[in-house]
This record gives structure tokens, sequence and C-alpha cells, in this order.
């Protein structure tokens, strides 16, 4: 059964296209097909992290309004069998769409992939209802930092509101060492100030953000510790541990 999985954040900058990229990937590495759709609308990254903004003609704004049809929208991602991306409007676009146009789409997009990844704005209000209308699962990028977690607190409420209840928490650009200083949050304080389920922690690493300013997903480099921790917290959200 296809699944819709929406990944959001309190804050911008925490890291959820890399997630969103990196995702898409392993789940196409494990022979799922898999579309991943940008609608951080206006602020479109998703190409670029995957090294694909010279090939989008159409976006999922096209889409919606009815320029184009689905087909013409997906760009594919040539190193994987099946993995897909459909861009955001580069500008920012006052088309008229509504919760209702994406879960139509999505349920379109259910008959040809195994797994819809959307790639939300940062925040809560029209954005974030958007992005999270269609979804079986939502996941909350935040990072170890104060604000960021109030953040994500704020949309965990918001997604509560909503009727949400299979969500996850994702803690990114973790640096132990600040931890053990105390100038961040503890794994114990973020614990704390979340009401979420937590699938994992992703360290600070800046090999990541090098993968990702190159557009390669980074755990197409199979065997390090950065693409099995990655595995280990997509399988807890797909497996909804």
């Amino acid at each position: 059964m296809s699944k819709v999985i929406s990944i959001v954040s309190g804050k911008g900058g925490t890291g959820k296209s890399l997630f969103a990229a990196n995702m898409g990937a392993l789940l196409a590495m494990g022979g799922s097909s898999v579309v991943l759709i940008d609608m951080d609308m206006g602020l479109r990254n998703l190409d670029i992290y995957l090294g694909l903004e010279n090939r989008v003609v159409y976006n999922v704004m096209d889409v919606l309004s009815g320029l184009c049809r689905i087909k013409q929208a997906l760009v594919r991602d040539k190193r994987f069998k099946a993995l897909y991306l459909m861009s955001a409007a580069p500008p920012k676009d006052e088309r008229d769409i509504t919760p209702l146009h994406m879960k139509v789409l999505c349920e379109r997009l259910k008959e040809q992939f195994d797994y819809i990844i959307i790639d939300g704005s940062a925040g809560i209000g029209d954005g974030l209802d958007l992005a999270v209308a269609p979804a079986d699962t939502v996941l909350v990028i935040t990072e170890a930092e104060a604000a960021s977690i109030r953040d994500a607190d704020v949309v965990d409420r918001e997604l509560t509101k909503q009727g949400i209840e299979n969500k996850f928490a994702i803690i990114n650009k973790v640096d132990p060492e600040l931890m053990a200083l105390g100038a961040v949050p503890t794994l114990a304080d973020i614990s704390k100030g979340l009401r979420i389920k937590i699938a994992g922690i992703i360290q600070y690493d800046r090999n990541i953000f090098i993968a990702t300013n190159k557009g390669m997903p980074i755990v197409m480099k199979l065997g390090t510790y950065i693409e099995r921790n990655f595995s280990k917290i997509v399988k807890r959200i797909t497996e909804g541990e």
C-alpha cells in the first residue's frame, strides 16, 4: 500500500530538504518507487540537493493548476531505478490551491509510486496545511537548539489539532561536544521539550553538507556510519516503530 510522508519543521534551516532527498534515495535504493514533491514554494531546494536543477521544466503548481499533466512535471533521477522529483515553483506563486488539491494529486500518484515524500515549508499556516493534508505520516525536523525545539513543539501541537497522530521528530545537526559542555540542549532536554516520538538523531558532519551541495544524497555512499544511521531512522519511520 502506497504511503504519503510529509516532512515539516518549525523554523527554516533545520534540514528538511536534506532529509527528504536522502530518505527518497534510500527507499529507491531498496527497490521502492518514490516521488519527492517540493512544496517549499518560492524557496525550492530539492532540485539542487538532487543535482536536477537544470532538468526542471514544469513544477507542482503547474500540475495543481492544470497547466500540465503529472507526467510532464516528473523529473527522473537517472542514478536510481525509480526516484522522481516534482519541483516547487521558483518564485512565490499566487495561483490558488487548497489541501483538497494536494489530496487529489497524491491519490493519483499512489497509483504509480510506493512512497510520496512531501518537503513542506517551515512554520505553521497555509504551507503546513498543504503539506500535511494528504499525509499518512508526518516528520518534524528540528535541531538541538532552544528556538528550534520550541518551534517544533508548536508545529506538533498544530498537527495534533488537525488530528494527525502518526508523527515523528528527527533531531538534526547534533554536536556531542557542545552537548557535553552544556552549550546546547541535551537529548534529555529535547525529550522534555517535545511530546512527539523521536525517530532518531543525525550528528553534525560536514561531509553531509558537502554531498548535499554537490547534488548527491550522502546515503549513496554505502557502509558509512551516516548511511547506516539514515537507514535505521527510515526503517523506524516506514515500519511505524
